[in-house]
């Protein structure tokens, strides 16, 4: 006979928003399943997922309490400053500025201006970091130890929903085993194809940007001294965030960025074909010679379209969609996984005070309070994204002047700075309580 399993939460999807969310969730006590068509095994190879991500300073948080930061706390980089450049220089020629120069016209975001906001007198050396990068393998094993170590947690991977059906009462749902699955409400975490986001019928409006991201490991001369470099290009971002050192294969030490590149479409496969002697070349004429000569440190390269998506709505009958099902971003802030870590603390929050005072966790009112407490923030950073991206990707003089002019005005700010430095670092709005650091 077929096995039936009652739960309270069924996620679809097993990646690192889906887990964390499956994590907080039984930490608190919620019974919750979590079903992946992937191989976890898979999901553990460096090979999988070659990019790293950026951790803000409330996401961290959130991690922490989850029990998931111990997890990757040791590879974790933290990132100390954060130095943002025009790759296009005022008055320079084009090609000039294509050979790796940067403006002089710079912003510059210190983790030190952070510990004199509090006007305690804290020092600057002792202020926490602005954030980490981690790499993405790193996150998916510590999401999948995790759940290895929570009783009201099941993951079923490889498995796949066959038939899910959501009404008034309830969700049931049934695997390809056979498997019958009743719960309260569905998740679906299950990225920007998301089947029970297309089931659902929710529209979505999606916009390419006729770019790709090129991701890989990349090996430097000089420390990075804990600073994330980020210059514009008129093709779009190129940016070398810190990692942490690791032995090569003679066993020196070697100094370690993570790269993210923001190509044009149709010149990525060119460069992509590169040998790795000449992808190198280009990334020196690109970032310069601040850290010394580049090369690449992974055996590979990874590459992904660009393209922005938003979810007309994140809520239908007993469902709820976070992370990549609900929005998609443009990589150039750095804050993609963050946009999901904070649907799942708003989300997490609402299930569990709903189920402390006895509610139905999958009733309208509480999926209704998850999407007002993300809307204005997910619309809000969309659209942040959206405007840099065509801001900074191109290269016209007067918009260069005026971009650069900014970029200087701001730096020259203390206040303005530090507004922006929170709103990176995820600690600014409504905060729900696992990004302020707090127990659900």
């Amino acid at each position: 006979m077929a096995e039936r399993v009652e739960t309270e939460v069924l996620i679809a999807g097993g990646g690192m928003v889906g887990l964390t969310l499956a994590a907080a969730l039984a930490k608190a006590g919620v019974a919750v399943m979590v079903v992946d068509r992937l191989d976890p095994a898979a999901m553990r190879e460096e090979a999988f997922d070659g990019r790293g991500s950026a951790i803000a300073r409330g996401s961290q948080q959130a991690l922490a309490v989850t029990g998931l930061w111990s997890g990757m706390a040791a590879a974790a980089s933290p990132i100390l400053d954060i130095r943002i450049s025009d790759g296009s220089p005022v008055g320079e020629p084009t090609e000039v500025a294509r050979r790796g120069g940067a403006s002089a016209l710079h912003l510059h975001f210190s983790h030190g201006d952070v510990a004199q906001e509090t006007g305690r007198g804290a020092s600057p050396a002792a202020a926490p970091p602005l954030g980490h990068i981690v790499e993405n393998t790193v996150i998916r094993r510590a999401c999948l130890a995790r759940a290895a170590e929570r009783d009201s947690l099941d993951l079923r991977a490889p498995a796949e929903l066959t038939e899910v059906a959501r009404g008034p009462k309830g969700v049931t749902a049934r695997l390809g085993d056979g498997t019958a699955v009743a719960a309260r409400l569905l998740v679906a975490a299950d990225g920007r194809g998301s089947a029970q986001r297309r089931d659902a019928g929710i529209r979505v409006t999606q916009v390419g940007y006729s770019q790709t991201g090129i991701v890989a490991t990349v090996a430097h001369e000089r420390p990075h001294h804990g600073v994330a470099h980020e210059h514009f290009l008129p093709a779009g971002p190129f940016a070398l965030l810190p990692m942490n050192d690791a032995e090569d294969e003679t066993g020196l030490m070697v100094h370690r960025s993570s790269l993210v590149w923001t190509e044009r479409s149709d010149l990525a496969p060119a460069m992509l074909a590169l040998d790795r002697a000449g992808f190198a070349a280009e990334m020196q004429r690109r970032f310069g010679d601040s850290l010394g000569r580049l090369s690449l440190w992974s055996a590979r390269t990874w590459s992904y379209p660009l393209s922005l998506l938003h979810a007309e709505r994140m809520i239908d009958q007993r469902l709820a969609l976070v992370g990549d099902a609900a929005h998609g971003i443009h990589p150039i802030a750095g804050q993609g996984l963050n946009l999901g870590l904070r649907d799942v603390a708003a989300l997490a929050e609402s299930i569990v005070d709903a189920r402390r005072l006895g509610l139905d966790i999958g009733n309208p009112q509480v999926l209704e309070r998850y999407q007002r407490w993300r809307r204005f923030d997910t619309l809000a950073l969309i659209a942040a994204t959206d405007s840099l991206n065509r801001l900074f990707s191109n290269d016209l003089p007067p918009v260069r002047l005026l971009r650069d002019l900014g970029l200087a005005a701001v730096n020259r700010m203390p206040p303005l700075k530090r507004f922006f430095m929170r709103h990176a670092m995820g600690l600014v709005g409504e905060l729900p309580r696992l990004l302020k650091g707090e127990a659900l």
